[in-house]
């Protein structure tokens, strides 16, 4: 795990992966400033019926609010579904440098394929933390017993969807499926750095880029991939 993160740091500078990095970051950016001025006309329009006038004040405050706690709550949902748009450059990046042979082999996963995978991750992150909700409500009591259910739930997420990333330039999708069944733990293990990257400032802005390197770098070491040595160590 060590060595397949130093060597996804190492290569962060490589020019696909560097457009990749731009391209999901300003989306993921894009789509967050989209909602903020969402929230604000809804605001407004609420604020015009309910007080007789408009308050541009009050609503761009709420909007702000709004905007930060989502960012905070949703970023690692939007930013994985963005990133699965582009992943496959990110992919093919770390393929061919570190596993020709792999590479060579591999079938682009395509637009269609995902944006399939991308909207499949959002849906499921939402789903999930809504239906996990009453449990994280139960561990209040506990202090830090919420944050410790949620880092968990979305590590179990973040390795299946860095996982699908790379094993759909290699499988098909009934392929996939009995290859989760065969990998949870090793999956799990991957979405738990991840996560761990997510929490941490700043490099969380590079956190989706890291974790499909490193996804990439495991999925071929399991396989027995020939190429960047010790990886699974």
């Amino acid at each position: 795990m060590l060595r397949a993160l130093a060597l996804s740091i190492g290569q962060l500078g490589d020019p696909a992966i560097l457009r990749v990095a731009g391209k999901s970051l300003l989306v993921t950016l894009a789509i967050f400033a989209a909602l903020a001025v969402g929230v604000f006309e809804i605001l407004r329009r609420w604020l015009a019926g309910f007080a007789g006038g408009y308050d541009d004040g009050l609503a761009g405050v709420v909007a702000v609010v709004v905007f930060v706690l989502a960012a905070w709550l949703l970023f690692r949902v939007i930013a994985i579904a963005v990133l699965g748009v582009f992943a496959d450059d990110v992919v093919a990046a770390v393929e061919a440098r570190h596993y020709p042979a792999a590479h060579a082999a591999a079938r682009p996963a395509g637009l269609g394929r995902s944006l399939r995978m991308g909207l499949g991750s959002a849906a499921r992150a939402i789903a999930v933390n809504l239906l996990m909700l009453p449990v994280y409500l139960a561990l209040l009591f506990t202090a830090i017993g919420p944050a410790i259910a949620f880092f968990l739930v979305n590590a179990w997420l973040l390795g299946r969807d860095l996982g699908d990333m790379v094993a759909s330039r290699h499988m098909d999708d009934a392929t996939m499926r009995g290859w989760r069944k065969a990998t949870r733990g090793r999956r799990f293990a991957t979405g738990l750095a991840g996560t761990g990257l997510f929490v941490v400032p700043l490099v969380n802005l590079l956190a989706p880029i890291l974790g499909a390197q490193l996804a990439t770098h495991l999925f071929h070491a399991s396989r027995g991939a020939t190429g960047a040595k010790g990886v699974g160590t």
